[in-house]
């Protein structure tokens, strides 16, 4: 299990650098981060929905095809189709048209109670999750200042770093030198605030090591704050995925990544840790 991971991670990581150098290219579209970020956005959405039972599961074309239409949003001001603006306005149109749609779906499907209301609450909430949310992710590619690649490299490195941090300081360090202390021993069984220690260290030193390739933060007190806020981010996005998982017993949300489980289940910290990243690039712009 343990080299399953180190493969499949280091295989990831790997894909991930590649994208954030060879992409920037081809400013302002960005082909390549739209293929990526919408392969896998497909495939969280199918996770989450495969997840739910099927009584009270949201319909999967609408679903799907909002979500993805909620990742298209973002490019729109960046190619040549005539739309400008800030891309908020844009998500907030679609997400507001899908709501719409999901509701005229559910009247013309009527046949009589049965978990209607359930379907438009979960059907909703797919699109803030694995919509909303990871386009603070894809918002970060068009920063100003020079700062795109830096801010991604941060938005992906630092929580994941945190979780690789806390995976072996929990596994090998906690259990054999510091003890283990459960976090969460019921929402997710494995994690320790001994963990949490060793992946908030590895946040701070991911965001000096990305700082030191791509200067971003203007002093120190900056650099920790942004480790450890983007860093307790990425927790909680994992944990916020476990809260999820654990209501719908299952342990993963697929088999579809070795050694990881799905594709909702290596992106769950990014969810939470990107809108904390465009906030911070908010801040210092």
């Amino acid at each position: 299990m343990l080299r399953t991971r180190l493969w499949m991670g280091s295989i990831l990581i790997g894909l991930a650098v590649l994208l954030l150098l060879e992409d920037r290219w081809f400013t302002p579209w960005f082909p390549i981060f739209f293929v990526a970020f919408t392969a896998a956005s497909f495939l969280a959405i199918r996770e989450l929905i495969s997840l739910i039972p099927s009584n009270q599961r949201p319909d999967r074309c609408l679903t799907i095809g909002v979500g993805l239409g909620m990742v298209a949003v973002n490019w729109l001001p960046h190619v040549p189709v005539g739309v400008s603006g800030s891309v908020w306005p844009l998500l907030a149109g679609v997400l507001a048209s899908g709501i719409l749609l999901a509701f005229l779906l559910e009247m013309w499907r009527y046949d009589g109670p049965g978990n209607i209301t359930q379907r438009l609450a979960l059907t909703v909430f797919a699109w803030v999750y694995l919509g909303l949310l990871p386009s603070c992710l894809a918002q970060l590619r068009w920063l100003p200042n020079g700062w795109a690649t830096a801010a991604l490299a941060l938005a992906v490195f630092v929580p994941k770093g945190n979780d690789i941090g806390a995976y072996f300081t929990g596994k090998f360090l906690a259990g054999r030198v510091l003890g283990r202390k459960l976090m969460t021993p019921k929402l997710s069984p494995k994690k320790t605030w001994q963990g949490f220690a060793g992946g908030m260290l590895t946040s701070v030193a991911v965001v000096y090591g990305i700082d030191a390739c791509l200067p971003v933060f203007a002093n120190h007190l900056q650099r920790v704050a942004f480790a450890l806020t983007v860093g307790l981010a990425g927790v909680l996005g994992d944990l916020a995925e476990s809260l999820i998982k654990r209501d719908l017993q299952t342990k993963d949300a697929s088999q579809s990544v070795p050694g990881f489980g799905g594709v909702l289940d290596v992106i769950d910290s990014l969810l939470f840790a990107a809108p904390v990243v465009w906030l911070w690039f908010c801040f210092l712009a």
